[in-house]
């Protein structure tokens, strides 16, 4: 290339630059109006919810002392009940503040993603994370129950403590997004990572000799019902959000839960396994832990087990007998409709 032609090329680009300065404007100048537009419809959205309780608070009042529900109030309360979904579905929209765990470990950074699309990628990374991390751990706890190498069990442990504290913040960040995991399956991971930590600070010493092929062989089991989880999940999931009966950001999670009913419950028997291998290893723990050579990190994960393995089967119990009741009462009220007909 000639002197002479780039000098021109370098003039092309000058003019370009000179556009990419007037879109980089614009764009700054919109993130701005942005910015504003944000603050405006939070605020306009807690007048919203100042004026609606107050309206609230009247009709009770008018209830306390005996007034009469005429038509008028009966559908003042029906609009109040529709403008409350409607500012919820505003609220989505809108940036959310963080929950007291994510300003711990983030600080004040905004973690809401107003973009629908890069909320389902981002539900879909999370998808994958796990999915991978399980085959990586299962390769791991398979590699260590055929060799006795303590820095391969080391990076198995320490695969667990990354993996549980990456879960609980991408749980967190998905929380704030309008996925609806809570209850005891996200403080199981909490309580998880405490364990893994624990596990990563547990000396090797013949307490550890004695428990590490069990703690292998459960990391394997674990690893297989997650994939089996994932699989069954992610697809009882997709059907039921394309019928419009989950939510979008709704997530594959640890359990049996009561939107899996609607498909094959042959997870049940693989998860009880999992949950009686928690308790088989709490037990173990507990013997272990009057070993000579036993530390205080011996009866700390028996503790753990113990809890996770109660919490996981009690949840489970619970849901599964509330759905056979709801089966049966739809089962009952078809037949007395078949009667009637």
């Amino acid at each position: 290339m000639e002197v002479e032609e780039c000098v021109k090329e370098w003039e092309d680009l000058v003019a370009d630059y000179k556009r990419l300065e007037t879109i980089n404007k614009e764009y700054t100048t919109k993130l701005e109006e942005v910015g504003e537009l944000q603050a405006a419809c939070l605020k306009e959205l807690e007048h919203q919810k100042y004026r609606m309780s107050i309206i609230n608070a009247a009709l009770k009042r008018l209830e306390k002392k005996g007034g009469v529900k005429d038509e008028r109030v009966t559908n003042l309360e029906k609009e109040i009940m529709k403008r409350k979904a409607m500012l919820h579905e505003i609220k989505a929209t809108l940036p959310k503040q963080n929950s007291l765990y994510l300003r711990i470990i983030l600080g004040n950074v905004n973690v809401s993603i107003l973009n629908k699309n890069d909320k389902f990628k981002y539900k879909d990374e999370y998808e994958k994370f796990k999915l991978i991390l399980s085959a990586i751990a299962f390769i791991l706890a398979v590699g260590n129950l055929y060799i006795d190498f303590r820095p391969l069990q080391l990076i198995l442990i320490f695969l667990l403590v990354w993996y549980y504290c990456t879960l609980t913040i991408r749980e967190s960040i998905l929380k704030v997004n309008g996925s609806r995991i809570k209850g005891w399956w996200r403080l199981h991971h909490f309580i998880s990572t405490v364990v893994a930590g624990i596990l990563l600070i547990w000396p090797q010493n013949q307490p550890w000799e004695e428990f590490r092929h069990t703690f292998m062989w459960f990391i394997a089991y674990i690893s297989v019902v997650q994939y089996m989880q994932f699989r069954y999940q992610s697809g009882v999931l997709y059907r039921l959000k394309a019928l419009g009966a989950r939510h979008n950001m709704d997530i594959t999670i640890e359990g049996f839960h009561s939107w899996m009913w609607r498909g094959l419950s042959y997870l049940l028997p693989f998860l009880f396994g999992g949950y009686v291998f928690q308790l088989y290893i709490a037990y173990t723990l507990y013997h272990l832990s009057y070993h000579p050579e036993a530390t205080w990190q011996v009866a700390a994960l028996s503790m753990s087990f113990l809890l996770i393995g109660i919490g996981n089967t009690v949840t489970t119990m619970i849901v599964v007998p509330q759905k056979l009741s709801e089966k049966e009462q739809k089962w009952r009220q078809n037949k007395v409709e078949q009667k009637a007909e």
